[in-house]
């Protein structure tokens, strides 16, 4: 999905893929691009003038860690931002950040360094949308909002005006979020309630 994205923006070209997890992948085509390897070929890509990435996975902390690991390497953090994508002209966006087809960011909103907005999100006005945060497709977060870092708002969820979720806290899909969520708890419901707290915090 963050490839086609960035092919549809046409302002890079994806020289390829890295997968440090299944190294069986190593040389297989994949989305008209190959699996290049995985981290052991940065400095490599570096010398042949590659400057940009991107890190194209689900898991929070590991994209946030990631990220560091990729910019420490002395690549620059691309954006990828749909061209179906609304985002307001005094929006910022930190690096690394990607957001998908048919999301609404709506003025005044802050959005961190690589954070997901997935398809069909809305972030109404003045929102904070902290590092490394995933708002699931269909996701609807009113104005005035606060997201920490690494939280995740699952798919269709709901969280009304003025409302914080901590660093860490997962917000189930579907779920009406009427209150502030502490860090590291997990919510579901309608309205949202307290059902367990996540590793990260434990």
């Amino acid at each position: 999905m963050v490839a086609d994205i960035i092919r549809l923006e046409d302002a890079f070209e994806v020289a390829g893929f890295l997968d440090s997890v299944d190294v069986d992948r190593h040389g297989e085509n994949f989305y008209s691009a190959k699996i290049l390897g995985g981290a052991e070929q940065l400095e490599s890509l570096r010398e042949q003038g590659v400057k940009h990435a991107i890190v194209a996975i689900g898991d929070n902390r590991a994209r946030l860690r990631l990220a560091d690991e990729f910019a420490s390497a002395g690549f620059e953090l691309a954006v990828a931002i749909h061209p179906r994508a609304i985002v307001a002209t005094d929006v910022r966006i930190g690096a690394g950040t990607v957001i998908a087809a048919g999301a609404v960011l709506n003025p005044g909103c802050t959005i961190g360094r690589n954070v997901i907005i997935n398809t069909a999100a809305s972030v109404d006005h003045d929102c904070n949308i902290g590092d490394a945060s995933h708002i699931s497709p269909g996701a609807h977060i009113a104005g005035n909002v606060t997201i920490g870092s690494c939280a995740w708002v699952g798919l269709g969820a709901s969280i009304i005006e003025k409302v914080q979720i901590g660093n860490d806290a997962i917000v189930g899909a579907g779920a009406l979020v009427i209150r502030n969520v502490p860090s590291g708890v997990v919510v579901a419901g309608h309205p949202a309630r307290p059902i367990e707290s996540t590793s990260a915090h434990d």
